[in-house]
């Protein structure tokens, strides 16, 4: 059995000596358990996803917005991004129509 390391990787990179030195059983012990329920061919159509670029920008939101996304931990700005992804995606597919905003 190997002893599990605490040093944490460098952001967004994984240390692959450590990842290769892991056996399928050490794997197979440490994942979730609805892992284990997977069917074989799960990830038989699996597609890599490349992360696009990201562009700085500055943003206005409200404070109590803010806080609710920092209250979930570090990296609330991939989390803030993906909802605002998710609603492209809806604008896109025509599933939800935009109303104006009455002031």
């Amino acid at each position: 059995m190997t002893k599990p390391t605490t040093k944490k990787p460098s952001r967004g990179r994984a240390n692959l000596a450590l990842f290769r030195r892991v056996s399928d059983a050490e794997i197979a012990r440490t994942s979730p358990p609805e892992l284990a329920e997977l069917p074989v061919d799960f990830w038989d159509d699996a597609a890599l996803v490349v992360p696009s670029p990201k562009k700085a920008i500055s943003l206005r939101v409200d404070e109590d917005v803010l806080a609710w996304f920092r209250k979930s931990g570090p990296r609330y700005q991939t989390r803030m991004n993906a909802v605002l992804r998710s609603y492209v995606a809806a604008m896109r597919h025509g599933r939800r129509k935009v109303r104006a905003r009455s002031a």
